[in-house]
């Protein structure tokens, strides 16, 4: 298992997430976007961006296109946050799904936000097998969020 996979921003993907995030605060969703803050593992400091919650059977669940980015491994250590959308703060605590566990949220995932998040899955789509999705499941740390 690869814990080293990440595809970092650019510039106007910083600015994009930004922008989403601002409205996020605002109480905007943009087709179920939130913002994530979750405390930095090494300064204790919140830390935000706009996520994607997926709803679905045991969920919801937070799925890090971009690969083992600093809000997974923050995520880890802190084991939940918080999701908001405007004044409305949700406490959550996360589990971290094994890989044999994440095709079916990763397909779900990608038919949902495909469009948006594809390019980080490389040749991986909602239309591909199982075994293809498994064999990129390392790449791609799910969490199921409780909300309390």
């Amino acid at each position: 298992m690869s814990s080293t996979h990440y595809i970092k921003s650019n510039p106007f993907d910083r600015a994009l997430n930004n922008f989403i995030g601002w409205l996020a605060r605002r109480g905007v969703s943009l087709l179920g976007t939130a913002e994530l803050s979750v405390r930095g593992r090494k300064s204790g400091e919140w830390r935000r961006l706009p996520v994607n919650p997926l709803p679905y059977e045991g969920g919801p669940y937070l799925v890090s296109a971009r690969g083992h980015s600093e809000w997974v491994r923050n995520m880890r250590a802190a084991g939940g946050g918080q999701l908001k959308l405007g004044r409305r703060v949700q406490e959550f605590t996360a589990v971290e799904l094994p890989d044999a566990e994440k095709p079916v949220i990763l397909r779900t995932y990608l038919k949902k936000w495909g469009w948006e998040v594809g390019r980080f899955f490389g040749d991986v789509t909602a239309d591909s097998s199982d075994e293809e999705l498994l064999a990129a499941a390392h790449k791609h740390p799910v969490f199921r969020i409780t909300v309390q």
